[in-house]
């Protein structure tokens, strides 16, 4: 433990004498600071691009383009700096600028259609920042890609990104597997701040999130646990509906997008609209959306009780002056889905697979109700430059239905509160400090109430800091958290003892520029876990899990030391990003197999905890071979196994060291070549994975597969508007193949040969 100490230490000194230090250095007046100024126009035509972003990278600074396509900066401090600007589904750019006191520097951007894009990410540093200068991995998903890869559940949406499978028991409730890890190791976020589902205690349960609806997705791979929250050491997925917004100012007039998208194999429609309203200082915002499937198609026939539907709507308003802002957003969202092949047992076999004797139809029907309130001030002649606040209220509820029997309830209510300060550069160093917390109220009736009520409070004070150096970047940060559940009484259930857990989290990282467009990024992390509510509590048949789970109240806190390096490049004709990753894990919490059946046929499984590794690849690129040409790729290696036996307490079985953890995904990789021409794409590829043969004792085996697919869209950008229409073909050859990561996969193959069309409008 002393390297955390030590870091935490350097945290909270960086953080104390970097504030002092910017105390003694007042700003200097504006008329010595520099003005950064320009415009922004199509490629083709010169047509002025109305509110593309622009973004100064050192600083974290945005703006938008007037209906003239000009933006500018004021109170620039002197240097070199590079400019980015990008606008929906277009190209970005990037400009170097020497700014000094006194004086305009003027750069001007052509934006263009391009297969190489880069983003901005605010999840990764709590601040917006482009991605290739993150210390973390960091994958955005923008409105035109979401509308383009339109499913019901996020799990389906975000398969196949870099570092990303799904876990599932259906259509409707697929969840991201970040790196291999699942559950409550992937922290969901909306908005920046937890989405309040309960879809990580069990695989039938899904996440209230509807990408048609959405302005952006970012997936953080690795710990992100410093400034989220101690079950990320996966990563986060981290949602944004645009009614609470980072801009410094609203859009001016009206702003918005109609997307729809329709698909066979599985009878899918469904689509999605939004506006922003702004003048002067206000803006106003709304939108809906809804998605609705049948039972879909597989080789081998129809799965029932596969359908899906669910519908949503949002609105919110919000002030945003020079120095004060706060904005007020609600969010509604309803579904139900089916789950195929709910009740099923051990089938006895010598493969130890599963068979169903007989298929209840089983319906889960979520709704969440969220209320979100941002306010706080910036631009602060102060120690202290910029103060956000934000709380949120998740009412959510979920009811299981047996045929039209209500047979459980779940209840899980949220209050959250984040405050961070960004503290005024002093020399080299910046930084964001701040405070946490989450008031969480739990409680389930019926027959899969298999744990009691639950009462969670969470807090947490966390410190992230940079140095910038000319030809380096160092950050480095830490994270304090104490985690309490006070358990109340469920008659058919133990008496369950309070737990309190308290822990540290910290780490640091290095970006080094390599070449132009290059560079290498290393980070280590500590990162610390309290034990789950379903690990801790969970007592009785979960149908979910497929298992009779036995929890265990006196779990220890979960502690992990992990590693990441990345080599990345950047470029008009190439993009390539390669990640290592090594995590090892002690006191790993996991649910293991005693070899015993309960009553109802469901395999016994108790929570124990054991030292385990996670290590893999990810790998990524995007190549012009020639004009109009492009190849691209991607491959994803994760493997995971025990380090140190364990021994069941109440059945005296010991599961070895160097045993695969379960529902690891198997290698994976993809091919394609992008044909271009003006706005138009063609995209074949190929989609391949191996046999996942490294499985825990009780998994089943599960086989490679290739898939072909095809992609054809057409983009038309106008100067206050961007069309996408796009065709998508998946499983030509319609090919039986199985996701490991499914609770079903025995009974249940993924979908068989369909296409999908799609198309969105947005307007500026």
């Amino acid at each position: 433990m002393r390297v955390p100490k030590v870091l935490l230490a350097a945290v909270m000194a960086t953080s104390f004498f970097g504030t002092a230090v910017g105390a003694g250095n007042d700003p200097p007046p504006a008329a010595e600071q520099g003005v950064v100024k320009g415009k922004v126009t199509l490629k083709h035509g010169g047509a002025a691009l109305h509110k593309a972003r622009v973004l100064i990278v050192q600083l974290g600074r945005s703006a938008e383009t007037n209906e003239e396509g000009e933006f500018e900066f004021a109170q620039v401090p002197a240097g070199t700096y590079e400019v980015m600007a990008r606008s929906a589904a277009l190209g970005d750019e990037r400009r170097t600028v020497e700014v000094r006191d006194g004086a305009t520097a003027t750069v001007n951007f052509e934006l263009g259609l391009a297969v190489v894009r880069e983003h901005v990410t605010v999840t990764a540093t709590g601040s917006e920042q482009a991605t290739f200068e993150a210390l973390m991995s960091v994958t955005t998903l923008e409105p035109v890609d979401l509308i383009q890869k339109a499913q019901p559940s996020i799990g389906d949406v975000l398969e196949g990104q870099p570092g990303v499978a799904k876990r599932g028991f259906g259509v409707g409730n697929s969840r991201p597997v970040l790196r291999g890890f699942d559950g409550d190791r992937v922290l969901v976020l909306l908005d920046g701040m937890n989405a309040g589902s309960l879809a990580s205690q069990s695989g039938d349960h899904g996440e209230n999130l509807d990408a048609t609806s959405l302005e952006s997705i970012e997936i953080v791979r690795g710990p992100a646990t410093l400034l989220y929250g101690s079950n990320a050491i996966g990563g986060v997925v981290s949602a944004f509906t645009g009614l609470q917004t980072t801009h410094e100012h609203p859009h001016e007039g009206l702003s918005g997008f109609v997307s729809g998208a329709f698909g066979s194999t599985n009878d899918l429609a469904g689509g999605g609209a939004g506006f922003e309203y702004g003048w002067s200082k206000w803006a106003i915002r709304g939108g809906t959306s809804g998605q609705r499937t049948g039972d879909y198609d597989t080789p081998i026939g129809e799965i029932a009780n596969s359908q899906v539907r669910n519908a949503g709507g949002r609105g919110g308003f919000g002030y945003y002056g020079d120095r004060g802002f706060f904005s007020f957003g609600y969010d509604y969202d309803d579904r139900r889905y089916g789950i195929p092949f709910a009740v099923f047992f051990e089938s006895g076999g010598a493969d130890g697979g599963f068979i169903a004797p007989e298929n209840e139809v089983i319906n889960l029907r979520l709704r969440r109700h969220d209320v979100k309130l941002t306010g706080g001030a910036r631009n602060l002649d102060a120690p202290i430059t910029d103060i956000r606040a934000a709380l949120g209220f998740t009412d959510y509820r979920h009811g299981e239905f047996d045929d039209q029997s209500l047979g459980t309830d779940f209840f899980n209510r949220q209050v959250n509160y984040r405050v961070t300060f960004e503290q005024r550069r002093a020399g080299l160093l910046r930084g964001t400090f701040g405070v946490s917390g989450t008031h969480r109220d739990f409680d389930a009736f019926g027959t899969e109430a298999i744990a009691p009520p639950v009462l969670q409070n969470n807090f947490a004070l966390f410190a992230l800091e940079t140095v910038d150096f000319s030809r380096l970047s160092l950050q480095f940060g830490g994270r304090f958290e104490h985690v309490g559940y006070e358990p109340g009484l469920n008659p058919l259930l133990p008496v369950s003892p309070s737990r309190s857990f308290n822990g540290f989290s910290g780490g640091a990282g290095i970006r080094v520029p390599l070449w132009k467009g290059g560079a290498f990024v290393a980070n280590y992390t500590h990162s610390f876990r309290a034990p789950a509510l379903e690990e801790l509590y969970n007592n009785g048949d979960h149908p979910g899990n497929v298992t009779f789970e036995i929890g265990n109240p006196l779990l220890e806190r979960e502690l992990g030391n992990g590693v990441d390096f990345s080599v990345r490049h950047q470029a008009q004709r190439f993009r390539a990003e390669v990640n290592f990753y090594y995590y090892a894990l002690t006191d790993f919490v996991f649910l293991t197999p005693t070899g015993n059946l309960a009553p109802s046929g469901f395999i016994e499984a108790e929570f124990l905890q054991g030292d385990t590794r996670y290590a893999g690849v990810e790998a990524n690129f995007d190549a012009q071979v020639r004009r109009g040409l492009w190849l691209f790729g991607g491959l994803d290696v994760t493997n995971a196994e025990l380090t140190s036996s364990i021994t069941s307490p109440s059945t005296g079985q010991v599961t070895p060291a160097d045993t695969p953890l379960p529902r690891i995904p198997p290698v994976r990789g993809r091919l394609g070549i992008d044909l271009r021409w003006k706005g138009l794409s063609v995209r074949p590829e190929g989609v391949f994975a191996r046999d996942q043969n490294d499985i825990f004792p009780t998994e089943t085996p599960t086989p490679g597969y290739a898939l072909a697919n095809l992609t054809v869209s057409y983009t038309v950008p106008r100067a206050h508007s961007v069309s996408v229409f796009s065709v998508h073909f998946f499983n030509l050859g319609d090919r039986l193949y199985r996701n490991h990561l499914s609770f079903i996969k025995d009974l249940a193959p993924e979908i068989g040969r369909g296409v999908r069309v799609s198309a969105t409008v947005r307007f500026q």
